[in-house]
């Protein structure tokens, strides 16, 4: 398989999972049908959305290929067909919220780069296709955004796109280096929500808070 298969699979894989991730979500909280795909819709293509029009590239990718578009039914009906297999998978939205934020800090990071723009805009970049659907999926749902809580989060997708940049310089394969670095960003999700890691840094006087 080329490379630029490897990314494409990878990204639709991204889509799928984060759309999962966001109609769970409106299931637990009673939405309809078209309220679950709006939010199914928000999750998986926001941040991508996001960043494109950031960056300067139009139409955004879902409009140029209907198959990131086709995920978000495809979502909905494994969703609602296997709800409760799924629901064994994990105790929140974690596990599905982890793998699509490994794999869209990553794949954001490398389109970014791909236009010539700077590694640290690449990695601004990543990160926000990685949250900005989540937060847009809570704040419709009325949830506190997971990058505005102390939980590592975004701090996960910083140290994966970190590890990506510094990979890239070395002489193992870009398939391998995006694998390795998607693995890590969903690695230290997992880990930090299993074990309530938080980000240590907290203003004085905030204890009470």
């Amino acid at each position: 398989m080329l490379l630029s298969d490897f990314i494409y699979y990878l990204d639709l894989l991204g889509t799928f999972v984060f759309a999962i991730s966001g109609v769970l979500l409106a299931v637990e909280k009673r939405f309809d049908v078209v309220g679950a795909f709006i939010i199914g819709f928000v999750t998986a293509l926001g941040g991508g959305t996001t960043r494109d029009i950031l960056i300067g590239a139009s139409p955004v990718a879902w409009m140029q290929d209907l198959n990131y578009l086709f995920c978000i039914p495809v979502a909905m009906l494994c969703t609602y067909l296997f709800y409760d297999q799924i629901l064994k998978l994990r105790r929140s939205l974690f596990l599905f919220d982890a793998i699509g934020i490994g794999i869209f800090t990553i794949l954001g990071i490398q389109k970014v780069l791909s236009l010539g723009l700077s590694p640290i805009i690449a990695l601004i970049m990543g990160i926000v296709s990685a949250v900005f659907g989540g937060i847009v999926r809570d704040v419709l749902t009325n949830e506190v955004p997971l990058i505005f809580r102390k939980e590592i989060y975004a701090s996960a997708c910083l140290i994966g796109g970190l590890s990506f940049l510094l990979l890239s310089k070395t002489a193992l394969s870009p398939a391998l280096i995006t694998f390795m670095a998607v693995i890590l960003v969903i690695f230290i999700r997992i880990l930090a929500v299993r074990n309530k890691w938080e980000t240590p840094f907290r203003p004085k006087g905030s204890q009470g808070l």
